[in-house]
């Protein structure tokens, strides 16, 4: 296919000695070449760095220097990324095949301002998958339902995180959703749902590690409704995390 969509993929890391060469071989094995690969390092004092140093043939930016938490150092990335789309492949995750960008890309020629797929929790191997997190075609009031996309697979426009805004670091968990709900459900950005596993995570994220940050997600899922002026059904903040259960079962 065409290689006229050039992606940016935003990597935050610190101290990922053991999961950061997953990552990296991830987006080096892509088949698409139109490929700007950014990775935003926290100073990492373990092998990290090391390790990157290894594939810098592939890395066109490395930025190594203390941030304000995980979502300041997404936004650095995001503001160094000259390609048309913007996505983010965490530090602990990788591309569940070589052909993801290149579906990324195609999704794009359509013209949509956003692109998501599929995403799959995998054992800290990444041998075996734990659920699966089957998406949908988005249709305006899906958030009132307690639906959001996968994140891991969300790319966007470069350009509309200048004029609609970027991640909110008033966030420490939910930042992600609190820009999806910005970007789909208020602005009504037009969107492109793949329907294909564009993700392989790890168990274990920060806002499904514990009830306490379960506890603290809901806060700032309320709080994501609130400052962007929009109420939520009743059963919203309630619906969303148990709309999860089912993925055990996809």
């Amino acid at each position: 296919m065409k290689n006229d969509v050039k992606i940016s993929v935003v990597t935050v890391c610190f101290n990922s000695e053991n999961t950061i060469e997953d990552t990296v071989l991830s987006v080096q094995s892509q088949r698409y070449s139109n490929i700007e690969y950014i990775v935003i390092d926290g100073k990492s004092s373990d092998a990290t760095l090391s390790i990157l140093e290894k594939y810098k043939s592939c890395i066109d930016l490395l930025i190594s220097e203390p941030d304000n938490g995980l979502y300041d150092a997404i936004n650095k990335g995001i503001k160094k990324a000259s390609g048309h789309v913007v996505g983010i492949l965490n530090s602990d995750d990788v591309f569940s095949d070589p052909h993801v960008l290149e579906k990324v890309a195609q999704a794009f020629q359509q013209e949509v301002d956003v692109v998501y797929g599929n995403l799959e929790y995998k054992d800290q191997n990444l041998k075996k998958t734990i659920r699966v997190w089957q998406s949908k075609p988005y249709e305006q009031g899906l958030f009132l339902e307690g639906w959001m996309p996968a994140h891991p697979t969300f790319y966007a426009k470069t350009h509309l995180f200048d004029r609609l805004g970027y991640y909110n670091t008033e966030f420490k968990i939910s930042a992600d959703y609190e820009l999806m709900l910005r970007f789909l459900h208020k602005h009504k950005l037009t969107s492109k749902f793949i329907d294909h596993t564009l993700v392989s995570m790890r168990t274990g994220g920060v806002s499904n590690s514990s009830l306490k940050n379960r506890y603290l997600a809901n806060q700032e899922d309320r709080k994501a409704w609130a400052l962007n002026g929009i109420k939520p059904n009743k059963m919203t903040l309630i619906k969303k995390p148990l709309s999860k259960l089912k993925q055990f079962f996809t």
